[in-house]
């Protein structure tokens, strides 16, 4: 129709038509095709891990980790910003490991859609969280929690799997054989090499950190346990270190480690169970717990909650009857 439409202009005036076609042309080009989600932050071209001995990433260095069946695998927030997500196998089970700069939601979904494996591809935001649209039926997919809000498959929500947020250094202390990601050398330019962002020092406006507490963009620890759920100041967490204390009913600990970044939650067995924390070993009753939550002798390990590290914003816009820890 437009191009019927511009048959008159063009025999009028031969230039000036064709100049906004051209750009025309140029702008369709580029939002539909150079400037869509997928195309601007791409998949890894060739997913590659290492060992402590051969890692080259800094102690200080954040990743999301995730433990199933013996393997233990850690996927860098520096690459995992950029990647939005990244598809693997953790032993011997497909993971689709995501992450939203924006919110500073890391998560870990298992991509089973009815029972069946599903393939996923970014293709924006709602909310300022990312947004993943399946292969099969093209339904759109929260990355803070898995859930379907459009197309056939709305209200359906992926599986999520357990994940820690750790430094390298607290990695390798907890898991010796752990793999660690490596540099993607296609998206190798694209990535956040100084761990800028992680570190809480990006000057982006949409993924900057702001210092003080319960700010739109002030770091939160957020819990969910059942239907209820409470956010952590990360200012007041730095200086308690451990909080025992109750999401809904459910009485729990939630810990920082000595380095000021990895940090663990678990359940408690009542509200009597009082953990205090020494040198990143939990005690309680004078029972020991290493930081991952496994006793001295191996045969007993405390019950893990997810924890997220998030914005603010991003945790009440998505659980909007939280509590607050004050």
């Amino acid at each position: 129709m437009a191009g019927y439409g511009s048959l008159g202009a063009f025999k009028k005036n031969k230039w000036l038509p064709a100049i906004v076609s051209l750009a025309a042309i140029a702008v369709v080009y580029l939002f539909n095709f150079k400037m869509v989600a997928d195309h601007m932050f791409r998949q890894p071209s060739k997913l590659s891990f290492q060992s402590k001995d051969k890692n080259i990433l800094n102690d200080s260095s954040m990743v999301i980790a995730v433990v199933n069946n013996g393997e233990v695998k850690a996927y860098p927030i520096r690459y995992i910003i950029y990647h939005h997500q990244v598809q693997d196998i953790i032993g011997g089970k497909p993971m689709i490991i995501t992450y939203c700069s924006v919110c500073r939601t890391g998560r870990v979904f298992e991509p089973i859609v009815k029972g069946q494996p599903e393939k996923f591809r970014l293709v924006g935001m709602d909310h300022f969280n990312a947004m993943f649209e399946d292969e099969t039926t093209k339904s759109w997919w929260r990355q803070v929690n898995g859930e379907a809000i459009a197309g056939s498959l709305k209200g359906e929500v992926l599986p999520e799997v357990e994940s820690v947020q750790l430094s390298i250094k607290k990695l390798f202390e907890l898991y010796p054989n752990a793999q660690v990601m490596q540099v993607d050398e296609v998206s190798k330019l694209s990535y956040d090499s100084l761990g800028r962002y992680e570190h809480g020092k990006s000057k982006n406006s949409l993924t900057r950190t702001d210092s003080l507490s319960w700010n739109d963009k002030s770091w939160v620890i957020g819990l969910q346990v059942e239907t209820s759920s409470k956010a952590y100041d990360w200012n007041k967490l730095k200086e308690m270190r451990i909080i025992n204390d109750k999401v809904g009913t459910k009485p729990i600990v939630l810990v920082l480690s000595n380095d000021n970044q990895s940090f663990v939650a678990f359940e408690r067995s009542s509200d009597a169970e009082i953990f205090v924390v020494r040198n990143d070993t939990l005690i309680v009753n004078d029972k020991r717990y290493s930081f991952s939550g496994r006793d001295a002798t191996a045969s007993h390990q405390l019950k893990k909650i997810n924890a997220y590290q998030e914005f603010w914003h991003s945790w009440r816009t998505f659980h909007p009857q939280t509590e607050q820890y004050k």
